[in-house]
């Protein structure tokens, strides 16, 4: 058996009075993927980061032992307590870092190419053609188009995917011993997470590195794991092979991962009448944006000609990549981008052909709620006077007592008890800021609900809480949804009739269940190939 590339033994880490991660142990071997797996909050990334040197958060001590194999000339090395001389040797350099968002771990004012070379020449010491030809064929080598115009653009210039897989090519410039991964694919979409997948398997075997994989999803954890650990509450509860640990978990907690993940083939929201009058039918939407670019201004055709109708009380699931116009749709039924041709009838009211004092009644009848919950809510603003601020706005209680009144209930109908109204946002776990965000967008007595991505950064387990609370509410108030997702596992879950976008056009447009029966269109088929499989794919341990 070859040695560890790395063997953390005895991690401990405490801030303040405070243990985050208690006694943690596991090991990765050269061309082999240790999977790290659990809920926010179970000491996932601390422990990666207290392993590698990286930990500097205010009052964190870290004790025990983390050491990274001898290579070449180098000798066995400790990371933890290590100088900073010592980390700055092998960050970068002999271990590679990818980090969940690439916006902001990329640095907004340097070119992609920039951004490559500054690893290379701390580390190698190339001349400027060597270390730009290493640059450019990273970026081929990671499936970035157009790798020669990628030099020189900066971050925002890029989409979500295409920035990850730049994370990717400045992680590995040195062909590092060891890359870091942690949860690389979260908010991609799944084509997009299939692409990563792949990139990083491919990636380990030709380099020969040890991969650490930082998920809270299994499924993903499925596709690219060799063993696997399972955190909660600091400790690890449940270390396995892969195969093993989805056929015959040990611990209750692990199980419960594995029972939460959505999957293709489950169930399906309740059945609504095929008669249901229409609530929202939007006809010929086409959007448009004025782009700047190196080239001269441009165009972006994000919606062409799309209809689409919503039935009172279901859920139309609209589905798509990143860039397939799933979000404009829903920033032109809010009013945040104004269409340039189209008309949305709203149960008798054109949606885009409302101007002045009818606006805002309008307003009120249509509520949404966005992907990140942390930013959409103000860290200034206890929960209760987020929530009570449509009141206010558009009379729905009458003073304070009556706008306190309306909040307890709706934190109650949202699963949160009352004395919830004074805390802050950063008090919240993610599960419990999306439930206010829920109840403040039921605040208004909408008609209905947009969900943009409305689940897709919350843990699986947490996720399934909070479908099924959006599936109570449903059925208990009425409520009409517009359910933008990449899930398709979710999408089934939720969806009466499903959307699928791409490239702001409708390629299919169906009931759900016959959708997912028996797909039509090839790019339907690609997106429902990409969702991971009930079953782990990766290779097993040697």
């Amino acid at each position: 058996m070859p040695e560890p590339m790395l063997t953390v033994a005895g991690l401990h880490v405490r801030i303040g009075k405070r243990d985050i991660v208690r006694d943690v142990s596991l090991a990765v071997e050269p061309e082999q993927t240790l999977g790290i797996v659990g809920e926010s909050g179970s000491g996932k990334t601390m422990t990666v980061l207290a392993a590698t040197g990286l930990l500097d958060a205010p009052g964190a001590v870290a004790t025990g032992s983390s050491v990274l194999a001898a290579a070449g000339d180098a000798a066995r090395t400790e990371l933890v307590g290590a100088s900073p001389r010592t980390l700055r040797s092998v960050h970068g350099g002999r271990i590679g870092f990818v980090f969940q968002d690439p916006g902001t771990s990329l640095n907004p004012l340097l070119t992609v190419e920039r951004q490559i070379t500054e690893s290379l020449e701390a580390h190698r010491r190339p001349t400027r053609r060597e270390a730009r030809d290493r640059a450019l064929h990273l970026l081929d080598a990671v499936g970035l188009p157009n790798p020669e115009q990628r030099l020189h653009s900066y971050p925002h210039q890029l989409s979500g995917g295409q920035r990850q897989r730049a994370m990717i090519a400045i992680a590995l410039a040195c062909d590092p011993e060891l890359l870091i991964a942690d949860e690389p694919t979260t908010s991609l979409d799944v084509t997009t997470q299939a692409q990563i997948v792949e990139l990083v398997a491919q990636l380990r075997r030709d380099v020969g590195a040890a991969v650490v994989w930082i998920s809270h999803d299994l499924g993903v954890i499925g596709q690219v794991a060799d063993t696997v650990t399972v955190l909660r509450a600091g400790e690890v509860v449940e270390q396995a092979s892969t195969r093993d640990l989805f056929d015959h978990p040990r611990h209750e907690y692990t199980r419960e991962l594995l029972d939460a993940r959505p999957l293709i083939g489950g169930r399906g929201p309740a059945p609504v009448a095929d008669d249901a009058a229409p609530l929202l039918t939007v006809t010929g939407l086409d959007v448009r944006f004025p782009v700047n670019t190196p080239a001269g201004r441009t165009e972006v055709h994000a919606v062409q000609d799309l209809s689409f109708g919503i039935r009172r009380g279901a859920t139309l699931g609209l589905v798509g990549e990143s860039g397939s116009g799933k979000s404009t749709v829903a920033a032109a039924l809010t009013g945040q981008v104004q269409p340039d041709a189209g008309s949305a009838d709203l149960d008798g009211t054109d949606v885009f052909a409302v101007r002045g004092s009818a606006e805002k009644a309008l307003r009120r009848r249509i509520g949404l709620v966005f992907q990140d919950p942390f930013s959409s809510l103000d860290p200034r603003v206890p929960v209760g006077k987020t929530i009570a601020e449509p009141l206010r706005v558009h009379g729905l209680a009458t003073g304070r007592r009556g706008r306190a009144q309306r909040v307890a209930e709706l934190l109650d109908l949202v699963g949160l008890p009352a004395a919830f109204d004074e805390r802050y946002p950063h008090e919240l776990s993610g599960g419990q800021r999306q439930r206010v965000s829920i109840a403040r967008a039921l605040a208004g007595e909408p008609d209905l609900l947009i969900l943009d991505e409305a689940t897709a950064s919350l843990d699986v387990s947490v996720q399934a809480r909070v479908l099924d609370l959006l599936t109570a509410l449903q059925r208990d108030l009425g409520l009409t949804y517009l359910f933008i997702g990449h899930d398709l596992a979710v999408i089934e879950q939720v969806s009466h009739d499903v959307l699928v976008m791409r490239a702001g056009e409708a390629v299919e447009y169906r009931p759900a269940a016959e959708l997912f029966a028996a797909p039509e269109h090839d790019y339907t088929r690609d997106l429902l190939a990409a969702v991971p499989p009930d079953r782990p794919t990766a290779a097993p341990t040697r």
